[in-house]
């Protein structure tokens, strides 16, 4: 037992004694290989701190360089511009010394103009007083005063003012002939001929026939029932005064008067007279004017052969059958327009029923115009548009009262046709001696004024052509009496439609050729 214990320690003993040899073995050989890496380190560290070094002097250097370069680029702008800056400095010197020369040249040019301006100024006060001489000799050869002088100056400058002026108003006058094609005289002409005042009593009422003085009363009604029931329905004045056995439709619109003159005719002619009645006959009469204004526009067409118009428009121009301008029948003088435009056009060779119908629709606006603002020739215009006329037909009905200017031959032809038609005698309502008394007006008031040889009213009054006389009127004067004549013509003279007042001066060279 004891032997196993000691064997046991032995083998113990033993194998500590091994273990502690390989250990050492271990240690030894760590420590070498520490010691190898601690040298490789070491020089691995010198390398760095040789290369660093090296890097750190090679920077250095650069920058030791680049500074150098850029301390002698600067030293170099900086020896530049002191250069410019003695170069700058040796210039204003000189150009110093050149304005101080300049100012004193000045200084003694001042003195100079200083002695110069008091000779002038002693020789301004000898002219002045040559002058006062002169004018004092003026005065006496001419035996008169400055003030007369001054005077009669002016007045010679007041006419050639007048003369420049009356240029000016004639290069204006013919711009606004351009421009505006005198629409101001067209309104007022227009308006006139709507309601011309010579004619108002034929032209706004209609007398109608009783069978009796009875018949007055069951006409106005109990307490007036029946005569207010009938101007309100049919927009007419019923005018029922002391004239025997009539009594009288008044209205400007002939077609509601056409109209109220056949209801009431029929109303009288049966008899019973209440407001039932009155709107059954009301309605029967615009059913009976309606048919005749179609039946109306329906013959015009047949009597100047042209195509059928669209309805709308027949009814239009069928309505010129109630409408008179200074008594005369619109559709009546329409037809005649249409058949001189349409004899004139072809003896022209030109569209002969193109011209027709352009005659037949010049006063279609007529038709309508009491109802729509504007022109009777722009309405009708409008009208023709609408409808799709062609561009000659429209221009036509424009351009007959000269509003627009005519852009082809036929409207020519319808102006022409139409001052025809309205000025021959017995057209329209005017009596000879009233015809005759409006020519010499005319002609009186061309020859009041100054410079006027001689004057003829033309083309039954439409037209006044004066004669001045070359030596005292100019061209621009001329202008101006013709803007007179008519200026006076308007205020003095009452006349349809507008008068062309035309001014001639006439210069004549003579000379004679002696054998």
């Amino acid at each position: 037992m004891l032997i196993n214990i000691i064997i046991a320690l032995s083998g113990a003993a033993f194998g500590a004694a091994i273990a502690l040899f390989l250990y050492t073995q271990r240690l030894n050989k760590a420590k070498s290989s520490a010691n190898a890496i601690l040298t490789d380190a070491k020089r691995e560290a010198d390398d760095i701190i040789k290369e660093a070094t090296l890097e750190a002097k090679e920077k250095a250097m650069n920058i030791k360089n680049q500074a150098e370069k850029e301390a002698k680029e600067k030293t170099k702008e900086v020896t530049q511009f002191e250069k410019k800056l003695l170069k700058r400095e040796y210039y204003l010197e000189q150009k110093s010394e050149v304005a101080e020369k300049k100012e004193e040249q000045l200084q003694n040019r001042a003195k100079e103009l200083d002695k110069e301006y008091e000779k002038v100024d002693q020789e301004r006060q000898e002219i002045q007083e040559i002058k006062q001489q002169q004018l004092k000799k003026l005065e006496k050869v001419a035996h008169m005063t400055q003030s007369e002088a001054k005077s009669k100056l002016m007045a010679d400058m007041v006419n050639k003012a007048k003369k420049e002026a009356a240029g000016q108003v004639r290069k204006i006058k013919d711009k606004a002939i351009n421009e505006a094609k005198r629409q101001a005289r067209k309104i007022i002409v227009s308006a006139i001929q709507r309601s011309a005042a010579d004619h108002t009593a034929e032209t706004t009422v209609s007398v109608i026939n009783l069978p009796n003085d009875n018949m007055k009363g069951r006409i106005i009604g109990r307490e007036g029932r029946n005569i207010r029931h009938f101007e309100k329905l049919t927009g007419v004045e019923v005018i029922v005064d002391d004239t025997p056995e009539a009594v009288v439709l008044s209205g400007f619109d002939p077609i509601r008067r056409e109209v109220a003159r056949i209801a009431l005719e029929k109303l009288i002619e049966d008899g019973r007279i209440h407001p039932a009645r009155i709107e059954e006959m009301y309605e029967k009469a615009k059913e009976e004017v309606d048919d005749s204004i179609i039946e109306a526009a329906e013959d015009a067409i047949d009597e100047v052969s042209i195509s059928p118009l669209p309805r709308e428009l027949m009814k239009t121009l069928g309505r010129l059958k109630y409408r008179t301008s200074y008594g005369q029948n619109v559709l009546n003088h329409s037809i005649e327009v249409a058949w001189l435009a349409g004899l004139m056009a072809s003896e022209l060779e030109l569209n002969g029923n193109l011209a027709k119908r352009a005659g037949l629709l010049h006063d279609i606006g007529k038709a309508i115009d009491r109802n729509i603002t504007g022109t009777h020739a722009s309405i009708g215009a409008d009208i023709a548009k609408r409808f799709n006329e062609e561009e000659v037909i429209i221009n036509s009905i424009a351009s007959h009262h000269e509003e627009v200017e005519p852009d082809n031959l036929i409207s020519i032809l319808i102006q022409a046709a139409d001052q025809i038609s309205g000025s021959r005698r017995g057209a329209r309502g005017d009596t000879l001696e009233n015809y005759i008394k409006r020519l010499e007006k005319l002609e009186g008031i061309a020859e009041s004024f100054d410079g006027v040889a001689k004057s003829y009213a033309i083309q039954a009054g439409r037209e006044v052509r004066v004669m001045v006389e070359n030596d005292k009127v100019n061209d621009n004067e001329a202008s101006m009496i013709a803007d007179d004549i008519a200026n006076k013509i308007e205020q003095e003279a009452n006349f349809p439609g507008q008068i062309k007042v035309m001014v001639l001066r006439e210069h004549r060279s003579i000379s004679y050729a002696k054998s």
